[in-house]
Protein backbone atom coordinates (compact mmCIF):
# COMPACT_ATOMS: atom_id res chain seq x y z
CA UNK A 1 0.00 0.00 0.00
CA UNK A 2 1.25 3.49 -0.86
CA UNK A 3 1.25 4.81 2.75
CA UNK A 4 3.98 2.24 3.51
CA UNK A 5 6.36 3.91 1.04
CA UNK A 6 8.31 7.11 1.57
CA UNK A 7 8.18 8.80 -1.84
CA UNK A 8 10.36 11.77 -0.96
CA UNK A 9 13.32 12.00 -3.30
CA UNK A 10 11.91 9.28 -5.54
CA UNK A 11 10.23 9.16 -8.94
CA UNK A 12 6.65 7.88 -8.75
CA UNK A 13 5.31 6.21 -11.88
CA UNK A 14 1.53 6.23 -11.42
CA UNK A 15 -0.40 3.69 -13.45
CA UNK A 16 -4.11 3.00 -13.84
CA UNK A 17 -4.24 1.06 -17.10
CA UNK A 18 -8.05 0.73 -17.21
CA UNK A 19 -8.38 3.50 -17.98
CA UNK A 20 -7.25 6.76 -16.39
CA UNK A 21 -3.55 6.83 -17.18
CA UNK A 22 -4.15 5.41 -20.65
CA UNK A 23 -6.51 8.36 -21.25
CA UNK A 24 -3.96 10.86 -19.94
CA UNK A 25 -1.16 9.55 -22.14
CA UNK A 26 -3.48 9.52 -25.16
CA UNK A 27 -4.83 13.02 -24.61
CA UNK A 28 -1.45 14.68 -24.15
CA UNK A 29 0.06 12.73 -27.05
CA UNK A 30 -2.70 13.92 -29.37
CA UNK A 31 -2.57 17.63 -28.58
CA UNK A 32 -4.24 18.36 -25.25
CA UNK A 33 -2.50 21.26 -23.49
CA UNK A 34 -2.74 19.88 -19.96
CA UNK A 35 -4.70 17.48 -17.76
CA UNK A 36 -5.63 18.52 -14.23
CA UNK A 37 -6.22 15.43 -12.04
CA UNK A 38 -8.65 15.95 -9.15
CA UNK A 39 -9.80 13.39 -6.63
CA UNK A 40 -13.42 14.45 -6.09
CA UNK A 41 -16.38 14.98 -8.41
CA UNK A 42 -17.08 18.35 -6.80
CA UNK A 43 -13.58 19.55 -7.62
CA UNK A 44 -14.11 18.77 -11.29
CA UNK A 45 -17.52 20.38 -11.39
CA UNK A 46 -16.01 23.60 -10.03
CA UNK A 47 -14.30 24.01 -13.44
CA UNK A 48 -17.56 23.71 -15.39
CA UNK A 49 -18.07 26.70 -17.67
CA UNK A 50 -14.59 28.05 -16.98
CA UNK A 51 -12.92 26.78 -20.15
CA UNK A 52 -11.55 23.30 -19.52
CA UNK A 53 -13.43 20.17 -20.50
CA UNK A 54 -14.39 18.04 -17.52
CA UNK A 55 -13.92 14.29 -17.69
CA UNK A 56 -14.85 11.71 -15.13
CA UNK A 57 -16.13 8.30 -14.18
CA UNK A 58 -17.19 6.35 -11.16
CA UNK A 59 -17.39 2.60 -11.31
CA UNK A 60 -16.21 2.77 -14.92
CA UNK A 61 -19.24 4.75 -16.14
CA UNK A 62 -19.18 8.35 -17.39
CA UNK A 63 -20.45 10.88 -14.87
CA UNK A 64 -23.67 12.64 -15.74
CA UNK A 65 -23.17 16.17 -17.05
CA UNK A 66 -19.47 15.68 -17.80
CA UNK A 67 -18.00 16.41 -21.24
CA UNK A 68 -15.93 13.24 -21.41
CA UNK A 69 -15.85 9.85 -19.78
CA UNK A 70 -12.93 7.49 -19.30
CA UNK A 71 -12.44 6.12 -22.82
CA UNK A 72 -9.12 7.04 -24.46
CA UNK A 73 -10.96 7.52 -27.75
CA UNK A 74 -12.97 10.38 -26.22
CA UNK A 75 -9.72 12.07 -25.21
CA UNK A 76 -8.19 12.09 -28.69
CA UNK A 77 -8.15 15.17 -30.87
CA UNK A 78 -8.96 17.72 -28.16
CA UNK A 79 -6.12 19.83 -29.53
CA UNK A 80 -5.12 22.83 -27.43
CA UNK A 81 -7.70 22.16 -24.73
CA UNK A 82 -7.31 21.57 -21.01
CA UNK A 83 -9.06 18.62 -19.39
CA UNK A 84 -9.97 18.37 -15.72
CA UNK A 85 -10.28 14.70 -14.85
CA UNK A 86 -11.58 12.71 -11.89
CA UNK A 87 -11.70 8.92 -11.76
CA UNK A 88 -12.42 6.22 -9.23
CA UNK A 89 -8.78 5.28 -8.68
CA UNK A 90 -6.22 6.93 -10.95
CA UNK A 91 -6.56 10.61 -10.16
CA UNK A 92 -6.58 9.91 -6.44
CA UNK A 93 -3.38 7.87 -6.80
CA UNK A 94 -1.71 10.78 -8.62
CA UNK A 95 -2.60 13.22 -5.88
CA UNK A 96 -1.58 10.75 -3.17
CA UNK A 97 1.84 10.47 -4.83
CA UNK A 98 2.41 14.22 -5.03
CA UNK A 99 5.12 14.21 -2.33
CA UNK A 100 7.48 12.35 -4.68
CA UNK A 101 10.39 14.18 -6.25
CA UNK A 102 8.67 13.68 -9.58
CA UNK A 103 5.37 12.13 -10.64
CA UNK A 104 5.07 10.69 -14.12
CA UNK A 105 2.21 8.81 -15.75
CA UNK A 106 2.65 5.33 -17.15
CA UNK A 107 0.69 3.08 -19.49
CA UNK A 108 1.49 0.30 -21.90
CA UNK A 109 0.95 2.98 -24.54
CA UNK A 110 4.17 4.78 -23.50
CA UNK A 111 6.10 1.93 -21.88
CA UNK A 112 9.37 2.33 -23.83
CA UNK A 113 9.29 6.11 -23.36
CA UNK A 114 8.97 5.58 -19.60
CA UNK A 115 11.89 3.13 -19.64
CA UNK A 116 14.14 5.54 -21.56
CA UNK A 117 13.21 8.38 -19.24
CA UNK A 118 13.97 6.39 -16.10
CA UNK A 119 17.35 5.11 -17.24
CA UNK A 120 18.42 8.75 -17.68
CA UNK A 121 17.67 9.42 -13.99
CA UNK A 122 19.48 8.58 -10.77
CA UNK A 123 16.52 8.59 -8.33
CA UNK A 124 14.87 5.45 -6.97
CA UNK A 125 11.59 4.58 -8.68
CA UNK A 126 8.29 3.50 -7.14
CA UNK A 127 5.55 2.18 -9.45
CA UNK A 128 2.27 3.32 -7.90
CA UNK A 129 -0.48 0.94 -9.00
CA UNK A 130 -3.84 2.67 -8.59
CA UNK A 131 -5.72 -0.61 -8.20
CA UNK A 132 -9.46 -0.71 -7.69
CA UNK A 133 -10.94 0.92 -4.58
CA UNK A 134 -7.79 0.17 -2.56
CA UNK A 135 -7.64 -3.40 -3.83
CA UNK A 136 -5.15 -5.21 -6.07
CA UNK A 137 -5.59 -4.99 -9.83
CA UNK A 138 -4.06 -7.38 -12.33
CA UNK A 139 -3.63 -4.88 -15.17
CA UNK A 140 -1.59 -2.38 -13.15
CA UNK A 141 0.63 -5.19 -11.83
CA UNK A 142 1.22 -6.38 -15.38
CA UNK A 143 2.39 -2.90 -16.35
CA UNK A 144 4.76 -2.85 -13.37
CA UNK A 145 6.12 -6.19 -14.48
CA UNK A 146 6.53 -5.02 -18.05
CA UNK A 147 8.46 -1.96 -16.87
CA UNK A 148 10.70 -4.05 -14.60
CA UNK A 149 11.35 -6.41 -17.50
CA UNK A 150 12.16 -3.50 -19.82
CA UNK A 151 14.57 -1.89 -17.34
CA UNK A 152 16.56 -5.10 -17.08
CA UNK A 153 18.61 -6.93 -14.49
CA UNK A 154 21.00 -4.06 -13.80
CA UNK A 155 18.32 -2.45 -11.64
CA UNK A 156 17.91 -3.53 -8.03
CA UNK A 157 14.33 -4.70 -7.49
CA UNK A 158 12.29 -5.55 -4.42
CA UNK A 159 10.28 -8.75 -4.15
CA UNK A 160 7.05 -7.14 -5.39
CA UNK A 161 8.80 -5.91 -8.54
CA UNK A 162 10.31 -9.33 -9.19
CA UNK A 163 6.91 -11.01 -8.72
CA UNK A 164 5.29 -8.55 -11.13
CA UNK A 165 8.00 -9.23 -13.70
CA UNK A 166 7.51 -12.98 -13.38
CA UNK A 167 3.76 -12.60 -13.90
CA UNK A 168 4.24 -10.37 -16.95
CA UNK A 169 6.70 -12.76 -18.59
CA UNK A 170 4.33 -15.66 -18.10
CA UNK A 171 1.50 -14.00 -20.06
CA UNK A 172 3.15 -11.42 -22.34
CA UNK A 173 2.30 -13.41 -25.44
CA UNK A 174 -1.42 -13.28 -24.68
CA UNK A 175 -2.13 -10.44 -22.27
CA UNK A 176 -5.65 -9.77 -23.56
CA UNK A 177 -6.57 -13.43 -23.30
CA UNK A 178 -5.20 -13.67 -19.78
CA UNK A 179 -6.95 -10.46 -18.74
CA UNK A 180 -10.39 -11.86 -19.58
CA UNK A 181 -10.24 -13.46 -16.12
CA UNK A 182 -9.54 -10.16 -14.35
CA UNK A 183 -12.23 -8.46 -12.29
CA UNK A 184 -11.84 -5.00 -13.86
CA UNK A 185 -12.13 -6.39 -17.38
CA UNK A 186 -15.33 -8.14 -16.36
CA UNK A 187 -16.69 -4.87 -14.99
CA UNK A 188 -15.83 -2.97 -18.17
CA UNK A 189 -17.24 -5.67 -20.45
CA UNK A 190 -20.68 -4.68 -19.23
CA UNK A 191 -19.98 -1.11 -20.38
CA UNK A 192 -19.22 -2.10 -23.99
CA UNK A 193 -15.57 -1.11 -23.56
CA UNK A 194 -13.98 -3.94 -25.58
CA UNK A 195 -12.35 -1.49 -28.00
CA UNK A 196 -10.89 0.44 -25.05
CA UNK A 197 -9.50 -2.75 -23.53
CA UNK A 198 -7.60 -3.71 -26.69
CA UNK A 199 -6.26 -0.17 -27.07
CA UNK A 200 -5.08 0.13 -23.46
CA UNK A 201 -2.86 -2.95 -23.80
CA UNK A 202 -1.13 -1.74 -26.97
CA UNK A 203 2.58 -1.25 -26.36
CA UNK A 204 4.56 1.84 -27.36
CA UNK A 205 1.93 3.68 -29.35
CA UNK A 206 3.15 7.06 -28.05
CA UNK A 207 6.43 8.66 -26.96
CA UNK A 208 4.72 11.13 -24.63
CA UNK A 209 5.19 11.07 -20.86
CA UNK A 210 2.76 13.12 -18.75
CA UNK A 211 4.65 14.82 -15.92
CA UNK A 212 2.97 16.48 -12.93
CA UNK A 213 3.88 20.15 -12.45
CA UNK A 214 2.02 22.53 -10.14
CA UNK A 215 -1.13 20.42 -10.10
CA UNK A 216 -1.30 19.77 -13.85
CA UNK A 217 0.01 17.06 -16.17
CA UNK A 218 2.02 18.29 -19.13
CA UNK A 219 3.53 16.38 -22.05
CA UNK A 220 7.19 15.49 -22.11
CA UNK A 221 8.22 13.93 -25.40
CA UNK A 222 11.27 11.69 -25.32
CA UNK A 223 12.49 12.92 -28.70
CA UNK A 224 12.52 16.58 -27.56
Amino acid sequence: MLPLFDLKGKIAVVVDILRATSCMVTSLATGVEKVIPVSKVEEALAYQGRGPLIAGERGGAKLQGFDLGNSPFEHMNQVGKAIVMTTTNGTRAINDAAEAEEVIIGAFLNLSAIKEYLISKTEDVVVVCAGWKNLYSMEDTLFAGALVDALGSDWEMDDAALAASTLYRSVEGNILGFMQQASHVKRLSGLNAEKDLAFCFEHDKFETIPILREGGLYAHNTRN
